[in-house]
């Protein structure tokens, strides 16, 4: 599949089949994950995978009900290590680099899922202490995104997007 392909094609998917997703393809996920680039090579990211169904309905109540999440077979949470990215970059990088570090990997989980067949939908409504505390996340990581992933039922419509003469500016705003 080629990227734009992906980037085009990939939807926020909300409705899963029972089908397992294999250990092999969730590492697939994580390794295309690490590959996103990071302010200073950091990689402040951190990954917790959950397929057990009392975590998934924590993750559920966090997230203001958002009741496909327990529906998906596995949910990746992905995490910013805020002190990692402090230690580089200081105040800067624990409140923006180290959420950008962590959004660019999880556009990489999102994209590599929609080559594999797989759905998944980037959640981040949610109450944050309410996950760090389900997934006894330590203190300097803060969870960013909850992805569930799982074989769609079908792919959700494309929504219309803004033209790029609507959003693109030039020299100035």
């Amino acid at each position: 599949m080629e990227v734009l392909e992906a980037i085009k094609g990939r939807r926020s998917t909300r409705s899963f089949t029972d089908e397992p997703v294999s250990e092999k393809d969730v590492k697939v996920l994580i390794d295309a994950a690490r590959h996103a680039p990071s302010a200073g090579n950091i990689q402040p990211w951190e990954f917790v995978i959950v397929r057990k169904l009392e975590i998934k309905r924590k993750l559920v109540f966090a997230a203001l009900n958002q009741t496909f999440i327990e529906e998906a077979p596995v949910v990746i949470v992905v995490c910013a290590d805020e002190s990692a990215s402090a230690s580089g970059y200081g105040s800067r990088g624990e409140t923006l680099y180290c959420l950008q570090d962590t959004a660019a990997a999880t556009l990489n989980i999102l994209l590599t899922a929609y080559s594999m067949g797989l759905g998944t939908c980037w959640v981040g409504a949610f109450r944050e202490e309410e996950v760090k505390e389900a997934l006894a996340v330590p203190e300097g990581v803060r969870p960013v995104a909850i992805v569930p992933v799982g074989h769609v039922t079908a792919y959700p419509p494309n929504h219309p997007r803004k033209t790029v003469d609507e959003i693109v500016h030039y020299e100035k705003f």
